[in-house]
């Protein structure tokens, strides 16, 4: 069976992250890597959201291709 494309999404997303989080252990980031992190961050969000509801999708006997990536409002809704 062929890897989810959403985890390589995750994957490289969850990389950037931590090499921007590396660069801040060293020191303040500048403004645009700030922005970028916190971008990934609700990126990585959405990733996931998108990948339960593909295994939900496929443990239900429906097609995973058929799950939608949701919008940034409601994946960070579920925070709170």
């Amino acid at each position: 069976m062929a890897q989810d494309p959403t985890l390589d999404r995750i994957s490289a997303l969850s990389d950037e992250e931590h090499a921007l989080r590396e660069r801040e252990a060293h020191g303040p980031l500048p403004e645009e890597d700030r922005l970028r992190l916190a971008e990934v961050e609700v990126l990585l969000d959405q990733a996931w959201d998108l990948l339960r509801q593909r295994r939900a999708r496929r443990d239900a006997g429906l097609d995973p291709d058929d799950a939608q990536p949701r919008d940034i409002d409601t994946v960070e809704g579920y925070r709170q």
